[in-house]
């Protein structure tokens, strides 16, 4: 049971947290708009649990990400990426597919994805993943690896082995139909997966697409129900509400200023999960992460130079 005013007793072990997933490209449109009727496109860094490993690090904490990206020059840049911010390696396997890509325009609100996908769910279980997983305080992981076969294989395996060796398991249900293999009933797979895990953290559109449109509260009542054992629920700007199926909890949003919204949800993981591992309460890492988030909203891209936890308490008071 996670209670809001208590402290998780971690292990001893060397990595704070282990994400694995999707590491690519993010081509953003250097104007706003929903309708990708725009010239200009930057590459960034991408991937949510790319991004979070990213953060955790500039944030002071022990974080790797088990990958896979294409023998190209994508892959080449992310790696170069993770190597320049002093992020192991060892982990990202490389394959002849091309490194997955995903095109989305500038915005305030809830971006809007084309997904192009290769390389990324080319993801098997080895003994360096397993060695690294059962060193892990936390593992990470999102909808991406779930929605094809051979992820979805390697995440199963991942999930019966963290719950063997007591890793606290977070997963994001960024439910997106045209990530899903043909066929496959990826909602469904999704409420199976909920009472797996330790801590969930849907979006409202994310909870929308699992379980149609309806209340906060309600919302995050089905995740409950299903298992759920920590549910956050982000509202974007009217802030986010948090149950433990005891007690419910609201936060006011944090953030001041809004360029660009990408990678936002994947900064609040990456400032609460380093709350946690550091021994803030939940309640004080809740708000570290919201804080984390908000000064990330400033920036386009999903990866910013953060300052420092210390500062980002300062500016948000927290």
């Amino acid at each position: 049971m996670f209670h809001f005013n208590d402290t998780l007793n971690f292990e001893n072990k060397d990595i704070d947290v282990f994400t694995i997933g999707e590491l690519l490209i993010d081509m953003i449109s250097n104007d706003y708009g929903d309708d990708f009727n725009c010239n200009n496109y930057t590459k960034y860094f991408g991937g949510s649990p790319a991004n979070i490993t990213m953060n955790i690090k500039k944030l002071g904490g022990t974080s790797a990400i088990a990958a896979c990206v294409g023998k190209d020059s994508f892959g080449n840049f992310l790696i170069q990426q993770l190597e320049t911010n002093n992020i192991n390696t060892n982990y990202i396997n490389r394959v002849e597919s091309s490194t997955s890509m995903v095109v989305v325009t500038k915005s305030k609100t809830t971006p809007i994805p084309i997904f192009y996908r290769g390389a990324d769910y080319n993801l098997d279980y080895n003994a360096k993943l397993d060695s690294a997983l059962k060193n892990s305080k936390i593992v990470h992981f999102s909808c991406w690896p779930i929605s094809q076969k051979n992820s979805r294989i390697t995440i199963e395996k991942v999930i019966e082995e963290a719950r063997k060796n007591h890793v606290i398991i977070g997963f994001d249900p960024n439910y997106h139909n045209l990530i899903w293999e043909s066929g496959h009933n990826g909602i469904e797979y999704i409420k199976n997966l909920i009472s797996k895990v330790d801590i969930i953290k849907p979006s409202e559109v994310d909870a929308e697409r699992i379980f149609g449109p309806d209340t906060p509260a309600n919302q995050v009542k089905k995740f409950i129900n299903l298992g759920a054992k920590l549910v956050i629920m982000t509202l974007g700007k009217d802030g986010a509400i948090v149950t433990n199926g005891i007690e419910t909890i609201t936060f006011q949003t944090l953030a001041t200023e809004i360029i660009d919204t990408t990678g936002a949800g994947d900064a609040f993981w990456s400032g609460f999960y380093t709350g946690m591992v550091k021994g803030y309460t939940l309640n004080d890492a809740l708000n570290l992460g919201f804080g984390v988030s908000a000064f990330n909203l400033k920036y386009v891209g999903a990866i910013v130079n953060l300052p420092t936890i210390q500062e980002i308490k300062n500016i948000y008071n927290i």
